[in-house]
């Protein structure tokens, strides 16, 4: 595929439908006549390549390694263009027209998605069916292009990303034959904004906590100065207090997420580090620092925590950035999406958000020496050029040669230039119990990554094709770990690992003690956070899911849901973002573009439940 584009020029233009030429589209407001600059794309295609796959076909086009992933649905290749624009830039219309649309009759049907299946230690069916669209006359998709809009933050500034989705091929399932194109030329009309918006400087890290933890944070706060950081600590009662800003909000929660919106705009604040996590209660949960629920139902869970809550400060609505309060059905139930109602979420994050899960004083000490420790004397060191992957076959079935978990961290490696890899996994007989993991790690590493199963208090994973053995890793082995100072970022693809919210209290939840017992959700921390404030070892920081992960399985599973993220963090990090925020969050937005928010609740839940336990403005390998 070939993309040209760049062409910008001042043009009025009229809004005109002339369906006689091939292909057209026009995506536009209600305004006859928009004064607007212009932006020109070309996208020129091979022919389709039809593939035989066992009683179906796959479509693929030269270039392309992007498909719509829907359950039940065909897989249909497509390629991604992103724009970025200056925040408040207006986007006023997209014009599309196709090349003369050909077709072709299929000897099978279009290969269906594979099924999402979760990541969570219990056993699971692979099996992928045909939904009712198979039985419709109309293309799929409906159009040649698709798009979405976000506001979100690109480096040091905050920017409106759009995202556009090409589609070469459209399948029709009833006639089964497709349609393609040989090129589809687009035309994006845009207003800038008038002026530049967010300019201050005062202040790059912005520290929230409680004021217990105050004076055990200022050594860290005089680090990151140190290394030209600009940092400030606030207390939750000088937020809730009105102390800098005006205190809005319903709950204690969006009180802190309106601070965070005055800090970027008065301040030009760009990490936000949240330190408190769970501080007890039984019927009712308290907190240090509070946390946001997002009320999505996936049909396993119906809720989950989500500190993307705090990140997504804006959202573009109706050509304008306002307030993303995550609530846009104005019923109080936040991100919401089941049964009863949907809020239509931004979820691209404008500030790098990282939370230190401390449940105590002792771990705000602990988080602060290994991060001071981390940042001073990684660089240059020999273990921080180490890459220690942990996988096995995430999905077993009959006749699959792919193990999941194996192909996924074999990607990732690819993105770490200059490193050495450690490759424990089940296919190879390097992984056979917890002792591997410890001996690996105790050595040090810049990067610890496991894929595969987990839940709030283990990781684990299968030998190939043998889906009743697990060889993995839980909490209880944790003490054995000895890297102190050589501490790694983990990585975990699997379910819960970031579950910060269990405690040994829910054991008094009496009426659910079976499901909680049978959920790991009475561990007193969970993996992931248990890692990262581990003295003496362990790692520096953990980003992995606070609710049921993703996966799919086969050959396709680099394709979407959640080996997509894990991987994209680490190209993230090889395309330059060395800030540990930065990472993470373009970790999101490559999800986001992909797979845009609010059109499939599962890869919604993806970005919502990827959390960083961690601080969002470390240095990754250290300062010089």
């Amino acid at each position: 595929m070939r993309i040209k584009g760049g062409i910008i020029s001042i043009v009025i233009f009229t809004i005109l439908l002339t369906p006689a030429l091939a292909g057209i589209g026009n995506i536009f407001p209600d305004n006859e006549e928009l004064q607007s600059k212009t932006i020109s794309l070309t996208f020129d295609f091979s022919p389709p390549e039809i593939k035989e796959k066992d009683e179906y076909v796959a479509i693929d086009f030269e270039g392309s390694d992007n498909y719509l992933i829907k359950d039940g649905c065909p897989m249909i290749p497509y390629e991604i263009k992103v724009l970025k624009f200056p925040f408040g830039t207006k986007i006023e219309g997209i014009k599309f027209q196709t090349s003369e649309i050909k077709t072709m009759h299929l000897t099978k049907k279009v290969m269906p998605s594979p099924p999402s299946i979760t990541s969570n230690m219990g056993t699971f069916k692979v099996e992928t069916k045909e939904g009712e669209i198979y039985a419709s006359n109309e293309p799929y998709p409906v159009n040649w292009i698709s798009y979405h809009i976000g506001a979100g933050i690109d480096g040091r500034q905050h920017v409106v990303y759009l995202s556009i989705h090409v589609y070469p091929a459209r399948y029709i399932p009833a006639e089964n034959e497709i349609q393609y194109v040989d090129e589809i030329n687009i035309d994006i009309y845009y207003s800038p904004p008038e002026k530049p918006l967010f300019t201050n400087e005062a202040y790059d890290l912005l520290i929230i906590t409680p004021a217990e933890f105050r004076d055990d944070l200022q050594p860290l706060a005089e680090h990151k100065e140190q290394y030209g950081i600009k940092t400030i600590i606030v207390t939750l009662d000088e937020i809730y207090g009105g102390n800098y800003f005006p205190a809005n909000g319903r709950d204690d929660a969006e009180k802190i997420k309106y601070f965070i919106k005055n800090a970027v705009e008065e301040w030009g604040v760009e990490y936000v580090l949240l330190v408190g996590g769970r501080n007890g209660g039984v019927k009712e949960e308290k907190w240090w620092v509070p946390v946001r629920y997002s009320y999505l139902d996936d049909g396993g869970e119906k809720k989950f925590i989500s500190d993307l809550y705090f990140a997504d400060i804006y959202k573009y609505e109706n050509g304008d950035i306002v307030f993303e309060d995550w609530d846009s059905n104005e019923n109080d139930v936040f991100g919401e999406w089941h049964m009863r109602g949907k809020d239509v979420l931004d979820l691209y994050p404008d500030v790098y958000v990282g939370r230190l899960a401390c449940r105590n004083k002792a771990e705000v000490k602990i988080m602060v020496d290994k991060i001071i420790t981390y940042e001073t004397t990684a660089y240059g060191s020999d273990w921080f050029k180490r890459f220690v992957a942990v996988a096995g076959d995430t999905y077993p079935s009959e006749g699959d040669p792919y193990y999941e978990g194996e192909v996924a961290t074999a990607e990732a490696f690819k993105y770490l230039d200059g490193f050495e890899a450690t490759f424990l996994w089940t296919s190879t007989g390097n992984l056979t119990g917890s002792k591997d993991i410890i001996n690996a790690v105790s050595q040090g590493c810049g990067f610890l990554y496991f894929s595969g199963h987990g839940n709030p208090m283990s990781w684990a994973n299968h030998p190939p094709g043998d889906e009743e053995t697990w060889i993995g890793i839980d909490v209880t082995s944790f003490y054995k770990f000895s890297n102190d100072g050589m501490y790694p970022i983990c990585v975990i693809g699997g379910c819960h690992n970031n579950q910060f919210n269990v405690s040994i209290l829910n054991l008094l939840k009496l009426r659910h003690l079976k499901e909680v017992y049978y959920k790991s959700e009475w561990t007193p921390e969970c993996f992931g956070w248990w890692l990262a404030r581990k003295i003496g070892g362990g790692s520096i920081a953990t980003i992995a899911n606070t609710g049921f992960g993703y996966g799919i399985p086969g050959e396709n599973c680099l394709t979407g849901r959640g080996r997509y993220m894990e991987i994209h963090f680490f190209k993230s990090y090889a395309e330059g973002k060395e800030m540990l925020g930065e990472a993470h969050a373009s970790d999101l937005i490559y999800y986001l573009n992909a797979f845009p928010p609010m059109v499939d609740r599962i890869d919604t839940k993806i970005v919502e439940q990827w959390v960083l336990l961690g601080d969002p403005s470390l240095k990754i390998g250290g300062y010089t």
